[in-house]
């Protein structure tokens, strides 16, 4: 008994320093929670609906309190909200109905190479600039919340890379797009949540406790720290360690398939 409780307290450490890491990147460039939470439990055995289910349990604390330090401080607007969450609420409740009935033999795989695929991308917007095309931004938000929100359920992650990058790469300030995207985040994340909720339900309590720890304590910094953060040099690190993981659970999943 003292030694379940003792490994229930140190997997709740461990997510909270996860989420804690997870959470202040995320509120700073507007992505990486849901991938690198993601990827870190994938990489500990649990599999990729669970996985997406826990995080998203998660985010709808995180994203909560991320995205009202982002409006206090002035960041979020909210006509964008508006066009980003509905549509987001319906991809992602499709997204969480879908990956709670995929078979899990492909399913692990497949999640895993769109975590590498994601990690990829989020190196490329460090490391190149898009030219702005700041006149398309409202009128695609529908359709970009869509697609943020169907693929992060899927996948346990990817609201962030698809829906504020692309923000910032039609001309929006970025303070405006990863405080909209953020807050947008938490009414898309609740749907999720509970489409998971009424269809696997919910085994991992201790990591998502551990998550809300740590993305709790963060959020208010990471806020503040849009202001002040290199986001290029932050989203080059995440992208290479992103990568890293995803691949290695991407060969293990092969060769597992292949033996």
């Amino acid at each position: 008994m003292q030694l379940m409780e003792a490994h229930l307290l140190q997997e709740v450490l461990f997510y909270s320093a996860v989420g804690f890491l997870a959470q202040l990147v995320d509120g700073a460039i507007g992505m990486a929670y849901g991938l690198t939470a993601t990827t870190v439990m994938l990489t500990h055995g649990v599999t990729p609906a669970m996985a997406s289910a826990g995080v998203h349990a998660a985010e709808v604390a995180t994203t909560g309190l991320s995205g009202l330090a982002h409006w206090r401080l002035g960041h979020v607007l909210p006509r964008l909200v508006l066009r980003l969450a509905l549509p987001g609420i319906a991809g992602g409740v499709i997204g969480a109905l879908i990956a709670g009935h995929l078979p899990m033999a492909w399913l692990k795989p497949a999640v895993s190479a769109y975590l590498v695929f994601m990690g990829l991308l989020i190196l490329r917007r460090a490391l190149f600039n898009r030219g702005a095309d700041a006149g398309r931004t409202d009128q695609d938000a529908v359709r970009i919340g869509f697609g943020g929100g169907f693929l992060d359920a899927v996948g346990g992650g990817g609201w962030g890379p698809l829906v504020t990058s692309t923000l910032i790469g039609r001309g929006l300030d970025p303070k405006f797009a990863i405080g909209s995207s953020n807050a947008a985040e938490f009414f898309v994340t609740a749907a999720v949540t509970t489409a998971f909720l009424s269809t696997i339900g919910l085994d991992v309590w201790p990591i998502v406790l551990g998550l809300v720890i740590g993305g709790a304590i963060a959020a208010p910094f990471a806020a503040l720290a849009t202001r002040h953060m290199p986001a290029r040099p932050l989203m080059g690190v995440v992208g290479v360690v992103i990568t890293l993981l995803a691949g290695s659970n991407l060969v293990r999943e092969a060769i597992r398939l292949l033996g």
